[in-house]
């Protein structure tokens, strides 16, 4: 399968049949221009939406005339397992921000946890929901979301042998979040890509732990 970052909380994932996942897309040009990522031109089969905020729910952006995905009922669309556990945006079980979706996908034999704008660290119960995990897409930036060293917390919790962060400060997003560079010098064997993708076979998968930084294009 193949993994690009599309921006802020927005991957294409793409098996090797040619069924197409996006997660999280947003709008560009949203909160008065501050999420200033290039509009997204991908089609896909599938959506997964994990709030509803503008930068997490613009599914009018992605062609093809997907299935759009929200909440934690498991299904399989197209092939691709999802499933969906409730979490919240924030540390006050969403009194600030609402409820956050964290969904579980399974692309040709590889787990993907998809963390979506996660606002707490994960209780034991939460952790033993998300079972194993291979590879895990996790905010970073702070303020909105989970921070650096919460993000550590997790990823070393949930033990997924490759860590992709997202959702922080780029010259392209306009909020007032932390960049990635906070979270990576917490962290050990991180690869910087100059690419916005990645290939992954779940036969050649091993860690735990690395983090896989990818460029934005």
């Amino acid at each position: 399968m193949t993994l690009t970052w599309l921006g802020h909380a927005s991957f294409l994932i793409e098996s090797g049949d040619g069924t197409k996942l996006v997660t999280d897309p947003y709008e560009s040009g949203s909160y008065d221009g501050a999420v200033g990522y290039s509009p997204i031109s991908e089609s896909a089969d599938i959506v997964t939406v994990s709030h509803d905020h503008a930068d997490h729910n613009a599914v009018d952006t992605v062609s093809g005339d997907p299935e759009v995905v929200r909440g934690a009922e498991p299904r399989t669309v197209k092939g691709v397992s999802i499933r969906g556990i409730e979490t919240y945006h924030d540390t006050s079980k969403g009194q600030d921000r609402g409820r956050n979706t964290i969904f579980v996908m399974e692309v040709d034999g590889v787990r993907i946890g998809h963390l979506g704008d996660l606002g707490h660290t994960l209780s034991d119960d939460e952790v033993e929901s998300l079972g194993e995990i291979d590879v895990l897409l996790t905010p970073v930036g702070g303020y909105y979301t989970i921070g650096p060293e919460e993000a550590k917390a997790v990823a070393e919790r949930v033990g997924a042998k490759i860590i992709i962060p997202m959702h922080y400060k780029t010259d392209a997003l306009g909020f007032p979040i932390q960049p990635v560079d906070d979270f990576l010098k917490l962290m050990e064997n991180v690869e910087r890509r100059d690419s916005n993708s990645i290939e992954i076979n779940s036969g050649e998968l091993s860690g735990p732990g690395k983090v896989v930084v990818l460029d934005y294009e």
